[in-house]
């Protein structure tokens, strides 16, 4: 992928990881936990989320770049390559105390540049609702799961907004897919 080293972000930059240092990468896995800390599933330990970030480095079909602020991790994103013209963002995390400041963003619109020069066509996400982050948490989809979907609105804070405002559509869902009435609502984005 292309050489993000240097590129100006906010007072910090955003770097592939391949450049971080060997801390950096133990900040990058603590952003991960701190950031899904919420959602029952996730890594709650620094061994499993140090896995995600050395998988990130090790397998050539994954790609992730990190936002620093002084030199430390504050938020990263990461891509897996599922075709010659695909990519699901995965994950997204910013370090609690940053969000809402535009880090997410920027690695988003970061990912979309680096998939539009690799020629990928679209991004595509699952965003969990295992929290109770919108109206559907708990709700039995069947028989109807279209219907469901159509009225799909957020309860407390879910992603999907976050998503939406960045142009990625809500393409489908998958029922219970961490469990009864925890649903993985799925986005998409052609990459312009």
């Amino acid at each position: 992928m292309s050489d993000l080293g240097g590129t100006a972000m906010l007072n910090g930059q955003i770097v592939p990881f391949e450049l971080l240092s060997d801390r950096q990468r133990e900040e990058a896995a603590a952003v991960l936990m701190g950031a899904l800390a919420h959602a029952p599933s996730a890594w709650h330990d620094m061994p499993s989320a140090m896995a995600v970030v050395q998988r990130c480095l090790a397998d050539p079909e994954r790609f992730a770049i990190a936002a620093l602020e002084d030199a430390r991790v504050v938020g990263w994103i990461g891509a897996i390559r599922h075709s010659d013209f695909q990519w699901e963002l995965h994950p997204l995390v910013v370090e609690p105390k940053h969000q809402r400041r535009g880090y997410g963003t920027l690695l988003v619109e970061t990912l979309e540049r680096e998939a539009s020069k690799a020629g990928i066509c679209t991004i595509w996400l699952g965003t969990d609702d295992e929290f109770g982050g919108t109206n559907i948490y708990g709700v039995d989809l069947y028989p109807d799961v279209l219907d469901s979907l159509s009225r799909l609105a957020p309860a407390t804070g879910h992603p999907f907004t976050f998503y939406r405002k960045l142009g990625f559509a809500i393409v489908g869902v998958l029922p219970d897919a961490d469990g009864l009435g925890k649903h993985d609502i799925l986005m998409a984005k052609r990459v312009e």
